[in-house]
């Protein structure tokens, strides 16, 4: 492991990028095993122990819940502590989770596992991460963040491995795999984490005494600075929080429900569903780095607005889908629009409210859009028991994600208020 100590401006590559890497990996195996990989537990769980897909899809829903109502506590805990601490208990409850798991015989103890599942993901997940990037990037945090994004889809791309496993060794010992691999890859990993570059005699994007912008004025001039009661009384923080939710009403249907809808409602074999998955995950990676690119660049609310209307396009396709072409149709429309705006909306965040507080904003946002996570495959999956069907709730749903795309336009960034410091 290493000490906790890092070389003073060391030359050579900034450690900003390393931290990325770390990410990248993290994310990487979180994506295979659980965020794209659960739909690949729905079919077997029901032909074992014969539960309804609304009953199912809950599980993925209570992980959600509870990765939403801890974000406050733990995006404080990530700025008061920083984020290896924290990421070392959850990688060791999100592992503990995955053995309770592959052992559960009843729906209770299938959902107990998954509420230990989701604490220990939220812990060592997307959030203390993407706060540590936001942290040791400025100008390039877009790029960053893109890179480090792209190890989810890497994950998505693993989901056919998944498949195999599933089907040559079972659930259960896929699962208990699965736990075991999150503890050995996960705990190392958290140690590359370091919370402020300042700390260690870095800046941010590995600049020398503060980058200096066209007027003279340094980095810590133009940043910046909302404490976190501040970004609340703001209206832009609650537009991106609602135009954020709606996204993910999208993202957690397509992540429950996409395999079951190919293969019962469009007749796929397992193989050709698994396969549309990974075509949708490099279409969400590519759209990351390409997301980072455009992000440092332009305008992220015209991107992110224009990336609703795709989501909502590319679930009216699939609601209609008959064909493999079809289907590639909406993995390119819906996994280019995941990656674009996924990106962005994490750091226009810090972009409009600084470093200081991003943890404890960004937990509070999470508070608001896991409500999107949690209620998109509920309702999908009670309108498939109910219809036999997802053709109705993924028409609703796409419209209503078309109507949300006016939050981000609505989103300006704030000016910070000119008047004493507020704590958060």
């Amino acid at each position: 492991m290493l000490s906790d100590s890092l070389p003073r401006r060391s030359k050579g590559i900034f450690y900003g990028w390393w931290i990325v890497l770390a990410g990248f990996i993290i994310q990487m195996f979180s994506g295979c095993l659980l965020f794209h990989g659960f739909g690949t537990y729905v079919l077997p769980l029901q032909a074992e122990f014969a539960w309804s897909r609304a009953q199912v899809s809950g599980a993925f829903s209570v992980v959600q819940a509870e990765s939403g109502l801890l974000g406050p506590l733990q995006g404080w805990l990530i700025d008061r502590y920083g984020p290896r601490a924290v990421m070392r208990v959850g990688f060791v409850l999100f592992g503990l989770g995955f053995v309770l798991f592959s052992r559960m015989d009843s729906l209770f103890t299938f959902y107990f596992s998954f509420a230990i599942i989701a604490l220990g993901w939220s812990l060592a997940g997307f959030m203390p991460v993407a706060t540590t990037i936001a942290h040791w990037f400025w100008r390039w945090r877009s790029t960053a963040l893109g890179i480090m994004l792209v190890g989810m889809g890497t994950g998505g791309l693993l989901v056919p491995v998944m498949v195999w496993s599933l089907s040559i060794y079972g659930w259960r010992t896929t699962a208990q795999a699965s736990g075991l691999l999150v503890i050995l890859l996960g705990l190392p990993l958290s140690q590359l984490m370091r919370h402020r570059p300042e700390d260690y005699g870095y800046r941010p994007d590995g600049a020398v005494g503060g980058r200096v912008d066209e007027k003279g004025r340094k980095e810590q001039e133009v940043e910046p600075s909302f404490t976190t009661r501040q970004a609340l009384r703001t209206s832009a923080f609650w537009f991106l929080a609602l135009g954020h939710g709606l996204a993910l009403v999208v993202v957690g249907v397509v992540l429950v429900h996409q395999i079951p809808h190919m293969v019962e409602g469009m007749g796929l074999s397992t193989e050709m569903a698994a396969a549309n998955v990974a075509v949708m995950v490099g279409m969400t990676m590519a759209g990351q780095l390409v997301g980072g690119y455009l992000g440092d660049r332009f305008d992220k609310r015209l991107i992110m607005f224009a990336c609703m209307w795709l989501h909502g396009g590319g679930l009216l396709v699939f609601a209609y889908a008959d064909s493999v072409a079809a289907a590639r149709l909406f993995a390119v429309l819906h996994g280019t629009a995941w990656g674009v705006r996924g990106t962005l909306v994490n750091t226009i965040r810090a972009d409009y409210f600084g470093r200081a507080s991003y943890g404890t904003v960004s937990g509070f946002t999470s508070l608001i859009t896991m409500v999107g996570m949690t209620l998109g495959p509920l309702f999908a999956g009670f309108v498939h028991d109910w219809t036999g069907s997802y053709q109705t709730a993924f028409l609703v749903i796409a419209v209503l994600v078309a109507l949300g795309s006016g939050a981000f336009l609505l989103a300006r960034k704030p000016e910070l208020p000119n008047v004493g410091a507020v704590t958060s």
